[in-house]
């Protein structure tokens, strides 16, 4: 009878499967299709990556779930960095997810990001400087064959056809279009430095995928239209279309006819503003001719013969003469009346009863002061000595006139208790008439 073979447990054998599988194959990349998304609330991503023969379920942790920039969605394409494992609860072959990029088209917008994210800590998205409105010279930095520059060159032609249009043809698709753009405009800041006209460079293009106008994408480009001494206007593909070169640049235009029409003035609605002010001018000056002439009768109204303005001058001094003559005449008459009634009232005074009256008056006031002043000392004399007695009364000093003696300490403090003393001290004693110095020979208690 043969032994039977020692069986290994459901999770025994899932551990083992699961160490060899992250022994044996560790971290991979693959590639493959979005499907089966789920975001439950832990935070955790879970899907599946399939292509057209197979499939693997995966999880994306929630601690590298954060750091992930792709947006995860079902039939996205993606590739994934992670480890091969295996779930032993449920015996699920799996791959724990630890980074997630987008594939294809995905990888061309990370590195549109990560370029963005690099251009922009440098500055080289900081420009903003005014274009010349209109320039003098315009410069086209563009393909010579494409849509694009015949709608622009279109545009300046209706809207401004004294627009000074200069094009260098270069390419702007494939691996050689961006130096060829980034060598022009070195080339046409160089001779800017000769041709001060030179105003403003316009880059454009059509639209495209983004491969197409990935040229744009292009770090040194990026840096050359920041360092350019001419200002840069952007217009590359459609509104929607976004490009390293635009964010460069001191201005952007969402396609190249909206390019044209910023860049110069609409001469139809130039010619309608100066119709405008044509028009308002004309009223204007109408307006002002009819107030002038208006005014201008008013003041030959008011005009006088220069003989006859004299004539009423002199007949106004005139009168304003003998007016004053007749004031002077009156006032002097009014005062001379004055002095001789201060006069008949002044004779009929007779002086020397008047100071005789004065006299006695003052002798009168002086007998008066005396006596008050007599009375005011005597009671000023009374009041002194009674506080004088009162003073005396309270004086220490007068207390020790009946024999009391005030005794002191070295340091002139009052002795209250003989405790206060000690043998040997010398004490100072103050008595109704001079002071002994005394020396403590014993100390007695009270009885």
């Amino acid at each position: 009878m043969s032994e039977t073979p020692q069986a290994l447990s459901v999770s025994q054998l899932n551990q083992r499967a699961k160490q060899t599988l992250e022994r044996d194959v560790g971290e991979v990349w693959v590639e493959g299709e979005l499907s089966n998304v789920s975001r439950p609330a832990s935070g955790h991503i879970y899907f599946t990556l399939k292509d057209d023969r197979a499939q693997i379920r995966c999880a994306l942790f929630r601690q590298r779930a954060r750091f992930v920039s792709a947006p995860m969605r079902d039939g996205d394409q993606i590739k994934l960095r992670g480890r091969v494992s295996l779930f032993e609860p449920r015996g699920d072959y799996q791959l724990i997810a630890d980074a997630v990029q987008a594939a294809g088209l995905g990888e061309l917008l990370a590195a549109f990001e990560r370029l963005k994210a690099q251009l922009e800590g440098e500055g080289v998205f900081a420009n903003a400087r005014p274009l010349p409105f209109p320039p003098r010279k315009i410069l086209i930095l563009s393909s010579a064959t494409g849509a694009a520059i015949r709608d622009v060159l279109a545009v300046l032609e209706a809207r401004w056809p004294l627009a000074d249009v200069t094009l260098i043809p270069v390419p702007v698709q494939g691996a050689e279009a961006a130096p060829a753009m980034i060598a022009a405009l070195g080339l046409l800041n160089r001779q800017a430095r000769l041709d001060p006209t030179q105003d403003v460079v316009l880059i454009t293009r059509g639209g495209g995928s983004l491969e197409d106008l990935w040229a744009f994408n292009n770090e040194h480009l990026g840096r050359a239209i920041f360092h350019s001494r001419l200002p840069v206007m952007s217009a590359v593909g459609h509104e929607v279309d976004v490009t390293l070169a635009d964010f460069a640049a001191d201005v952007r235009a969402p396609t190249p006819s909206a390019a044209a029409e910023r860049l110069v003035p609409d001469q139809q609605a130039l010619k309608l503003q100066l119709e405008q002010s044509e028009n308002r001018l004309y009223r204007a000056m109408q307006a002002r001719l009819e107030r002038d002439s208006q005014r201008l009768d008013t003041l030959r109204a008011r005009l006088r013969h220069p003989g006859e303005q004299l004539n009423h001058q002199s007949q106004h001094v005139t009168t304003l003469t003998q007016r004053l003559m007749r004031a002077m005449q009156q006032t002097l008459g009014q005062q001379q009346e004055r002095v001789n009634q201060l006069h008949k009232r002044l004779v009929s005074q007779d002086m020397a009863r008047l100071h005789k009256a004065e006299q006695e008056r003052i002798s009168y006031l002086q007998r008066r002061l005396a006596s008050a002043m007599q009375r005011l000392l005597e009671v000023r004399q009374a009041r002194l000595s009674s506080a004088a007695r009162e003073l005396n009364a309270v004086s220490p000093l007068a207390v020790l006139g009946r024999g009391y003696a005030i005794a002191q300490d070295e340091q002139g403090q009052v002795v209250h208790r003989a405790q206060d003393t000690s043998p040997g001290q010398t004490l100072s004693l103050r008595l109704g008439e001079g002071k002994l110095s005394v020396e403590v020979k014993r100390r007695y208690k009270k009885h």
